[in-house]
């Protein structure tokens, strides 16, 4: 059995002023530093990446370098708050400071070509608000507030009834930050094998969208809530994609899935819900698929390595605050698939697991 290191004593202060001065141990202590400080700073940092999505200073910067005072003028600051943003946000790998004018680093060009992730910055907001106090979060087991809010499937007895209005905001969101999570699964399986997909959840239909892109000759269904479904009806017809989609409205857990498909997928859906609801979404997508036909179950998932910040910290608090689901292992997962009627249930690896696991099941 491997045996962990036992580090309690790096607590001890006299430890810690030694090797900060000793030469061989000096460069992890201010390592150790440094990471202990991000933790703590955390929040300041997210507030400076939130002012600089909400006052668009990246795409004020798209076209070349600025100085702090032309950056002042444009985004309506005063030169010295300016100044203060572009170099915390140089500080933070946004920016980088060259002589007296900033211009985009590595970090800030790969966000300004990811709008999903900008968006989500905007939404942290209201997940910020239910965090104000994680001990009575943890205690409550949910927030009664924003993200609950937000999310009214998850909360709602009867979420057939909710209207457009009141689903257009999550939908909206998860399809800007889906595009990342399609670029996973369709990397890591080939689809064009099958003849028919049915996207269980698939909210507006920007899987599909994605999907169709890689295989031009498969057909789709899709199937969502009623509301979700109509705000799915145009987007898929303003892409011209609706001859070769079908859109089913219902409930997931209590309605028949459409059958013909081949290949059900289940993109970021099953972590907002309990193992209950999820078994039986598990079951009722085990009997719309025929002998032979596969699921691909993709979400953050938890223990996978590279993947432990965004599932068992960041995901597993916004789940606690959403006040539904959680982020399982994929033993737990895969255990679930086979009480459901799955068997050859597999991970298969994805270029960046801290966006999603991609589990594949048999029929």
């Amino acid at each position: 059995m491997l045996r962990l290191p036992d580090w309690s004593f790096v607590a001890k202060p006299g430890f810690q002023s030694w090797a900060a001065r000793f030469p061989l141990t000096r460069p992890f202590a201010r390592r150790g530093a440094n990471a202990l400080f991000d933790l703590a700073a955390g929040f300041v940092y997210a507030q400076i990446l939130s002012a600089c999505v909400r006052l668009r200073l990246l795409e004020t910067l798209r076209n070349g370098p600025l100085t702090a005072a032309d950056v002042g003028l444009r985004l309506d600051l005063p030169a010295p708050a300016a100044q203060r943003l572009c170099r915390a946000a140089a500080a933070l790998g946004l920016l980088s400071e060259v002589g007296t004018t900033y211009r985009l680093a590595l970090n800030g060009a790969a966000l300004l070509g990811n709008p999903g992730v900008a968006d989500m910055v905007t939404h942290h907001d209201l997940l910020y608000a239910d965090l104000s106090d994680p001990v009575g979060l943890l205690r409550a087991g949910t927030a009664p507030g924003g993200l609950a809010a937000f999310w009214p499937y998850a909360g709602s007895d009867n979420p057939r009834a909710l209207t457009p209005d009141k689903v257009a905001a999550y939908s909206g969101l998860m399809a800007a930050s889906n595009r990342l999570v399609a670029e996973q699964v369709l990397q890591a399986y080939p689809i064009r094998r099958h003849r028919r997909l049915l996207d269980v959840g698939g909210g507006d239909g920007a899987f599909l969208l994605r999907a169709a892109a890689t295989a031009p000759s498969l057909q789709f269904a899709l199937f969502d809530l009623p509301p979700v479904v109509k705000l799915a009806r145009e987007r898929l017809r303003g892409a011209g994609l609706l001859p070769r989609v079908t859109l089913t409205g219902g409930d997931f857990f209590t309605n028949p899935l459409p059958g013909g498909a081949d290949l059900i997928t289940l993109n970021r859906v099953a972590h907002d819900h309990g193992d209950g609801p999820v078994l039986e979404l598990l079951r009722n997508i085990r009997r719309a698929l025929p002998a032979g036909g596969t699921l691909l179950l993709a979400e953050p998932m938890a223990g996978l390595p590279g993947a432990a910040r965004a599932a068992d910290a960041y995901f597993s608090f916004y789940l606690l605050a959403m006040g539904s689901g959680r982020a399982r292992r994929v033993a737990e997962l895969i255990e679930l698939l086979r009480v459901a009627g799955f068997r050859d249930a597999r991970l298969r690896r994805t270029a960046m697991p801290m966006l999603c696991g991609l589990i594949v099941a048999r029929a």
